[in-house]
């Protein structure tokens, strides 16, 4: 008597830790995307003339870094990282050091975006774009 389910048993176990393999690469792939972008629009808000355009890509650095359903998305501010994930922080989740890494960089884009001078603002961005540099 055949036993279908034994036969296929290692198979299935196979495809099934590949599957949380590729899942858990995927994570790591998504978290660097948004990190490598958001980083990247750190810079664009160090090197930016105004403080308008400052604020614009300080916002675009904590929607990359929370994700659209992230306290602190601001749609209207644009989203760099759309389709990348769900937010650097969220696809971090376990990671405890890029986790931590992450919020003291969402920490600094968000002071940024209270500043009310231009040297102010370029100066939480230059602390956010060495952050998410460090990682």
């Amino acid at each position: 008597m055949r036993k279908p389910f034994t036969c296929c048993l290692p198979v299935f176990l196979l495809a099934v830790a590949l599957s949380m393999g590729a899942s858990a690469t995927d994570a790591s792939s998504a978290v660097s995307k948004q990190m490598a972008t958001a980083d990247a629009h750190a810079g664009m808000a160090l090197g930016a003339t105004s403080l308008k355009m400052t604020h614009t890509h300080l916002h675009h650095v904590v929607n990359c870094l929370v994700g659209p359903d992230g306290k602190g998305f601001d749609a209207k501010a644009g989203d760099p990282c759309k389709g990348m994930g769900q937010g650097a922080i969220v696809d971090a989740k376990g990671d405890a050091a890029a986790e931590a890494t992450l919020h003291t960089a969402l920490s600094q884009a968000r002071q940024g975006l209270k500043a009310t001078t231009l040297d102010g603002a370029h100066a939480d961005a230059k602390k956010a774009f060495a952050t998410l540099q460090a990682k």
